[in-house]
């Protein structure tokens, strides 16, 4: 194999790789995982899906921002992302990578009860990417969905949930 065929795979994998942990971060609330697949100034923009949604989702840009909002949004839900038909293109330290992730979101400990209410999301992940040493990290991601069962409302709710619980808690 030669050394530019061998470098190419290897950016494949690890571009592939990247999108990997950015959904194992998301299904695990693991917020190394989910930060180790971002650049310091990501931007991540859910607004085309979240219009399509009824949800209202702010762009965020950096990394802190972005593992802020996720972690306490998503982490503790009982979720799963599957993620299928990529296509990447690269050019030098620059990658773009084009996928659909199908995100399955229930209510936290409620996935495995029959007939729990969920939200199942078939979302055109757009992304570019950029390499840092060995690995290869988000500088932007665009998320629009194709189609989605369910209530994705479950997405906010665990957020609406908490915002109610603190507000109804006598200060200290």
């Amino acid at each position: 194999m030669s050394a530019d065929l061998a470098q190419l795979a290897a950016d494949r994998y690890e571009i592939a790789d990247a999108l990997h942990r950015f959904a194992f971060g998301l299904d695990h609330g693991d917020a190394d995982s989910l930060a180790s697949t971002l650049t310091e100034d990501c931007i991540l923009d859910f607004r085309p899906a979240g219009k399509k949604l009824g949800l209202d989702f702010p762009k965020l840009t950096g990394r802190q921002a972005i593992v802020d909002a996720l972690i306490p949004l998503l982490g503790p839900l009982d979720t799963s992302h599957t993620i299928s038909n990529l296509q990447i293109e690269i050019s030098d330290d620059s990658a773009t990578l084009y996928g659909y992730v199908l995100a399955q979101h229930f209510m936290p400990r409620q996935g495995p009860k029959p007939g729990a209410e969920n939200a199942l999301l078939m979302n055109r992940y757009d992304c570019e990417l950029t390499r840092d040493g060995e690995k290869w990290r988000f500088k932007r991601m665009m998320i629009d969905n194709a189609w989605a069962q369910g209530n994705p409302e479950i997405i906010n709710a665990l957020a609406v949930h908490r915002l109610l619980s603190a507000k109804s808690k006598p200060p200290k």
